[in-house]
């Protein structure tokens, strides 16, 4: 039997009583250097039985919302098609109701899922992006697709508001022009960033996570890792100011890369997925 996140009874996981819905993808036809980010979403799964349900932070039980597990989207294709198929899902699941996540795979794997979200509210949509890197290629090994182009083809339907990045091509330059970019240098210098970062956001926020975007020392499974990134604390006081001041639309967490030894990476990436759902469900308690 496929993994279920939380390891949830059957009562907190059907489809149709489930608030919320995870779509596994498990894609890495793209990957540069590090490859196994198709193994990061049943990872995250796995990992996620181990959570304790009861969040301490919020004083809540989030799971008693509904967490439905998707079946796994296998894809061998190009990224471009990856996307057509990827969007289809995403607007599948949101006809019926249910707030997105989606587990990647690399960093290509949200581009459908974030324009099924985005266009579905009405009024600017910001895309918050927690990573190392910009992403914003027009064009990476031939495809407008690849995983070194997510944000590019993200800011076509929101706005891009990068968090930590550390790592770009100079050939990014000009779309990172027209990005607001908060990066980990900067952020390691200013005391209030978190505030900057929420007010340079739109109202309607779709929230993608690069785990390449975290530190190293804490999340050293990923397949392009980068020193100086976000620390768990200060990436949790984000989310919650972003989550209680605006109103997110879905999410996503990608490029997990398992290894030998890397389960406290697998419970990281499960955790933050569950606490992301905890401030949700605690918004403006």
């Amino acid at each position: 039997m496929a993994p279920v996140f939380g390891g949830l009874e059957a009562e907190y996981c059907q489809y149709a009583t489930s608030r919320y819905a995870v779509l596994p993808v498990p894609y890495d036809q793209t990957s540069t250097w590090l490859r196994g980010a198709e193994k990061g979403p049943d990872a995250i799964l796995e990992a996620s039985a181990h959570m304790e349900l009861y969040d301490l932070e919020t004083d809540s039980e989030p799971y008693r919302a509904g967490i439905f597990t998707d079946a796994p989207l296998i894809c061998k294709d190009s990224p471009d098609l990856l996307f057509e198929k990827v969007l289809a899902r995403a607007n599948r699941l949101l006809d019926d109701g249910k707030f997105l996540i989606t587990l990647g795979g690399n960093h290509c794997v949200p581009i459908g899922s974030s324009k099924a979200c985005c266009e579905r509210v009405q009024g600017p949509v910001s895309v918050l992006q927690i990573d190392a890197h910009s992403d914003m290629r027009e064009s990476y090994e031939g495809n407008a697709y690849n995983h070194a182009c997510a944000m590019a083809r993200m800011k076509e339907w929101a706005r891009p508001v990068g968090v930590g990045i550390r790592s770009m091509d100079i050939s990014e330059l000009e779309n990172i022009r027209q990005a607001r970019i908060f990066t980990a240098a900067y952020i390691h210098r200013t005391p209030g960033w978190i505030q900057e970062v929420v007010d340079a956001l739109d109202e309607n926020v779709y929230l993608t996570i690069d785990l390449d975007g975290l530190d190293p020392s804490i999340m050293p499974a990923t397949g392009t890792p980068e020193p100086g990134g976000l620390l768990w604390y200060p990436t949790l006081d984000l989310l919650a100011a972003v989550i209680q001041q605006k109103n997110l639309i879905g999410f996503d967490i990608v490029e997990l890369c398992p290894g030998e030894n890397t389960f406290p990476s697998h419970f990281l990436a499960a955790k933050l997925v569950y606490k992301i759902i905890a401030l949700q469900e605690s918004k403006g308690k």
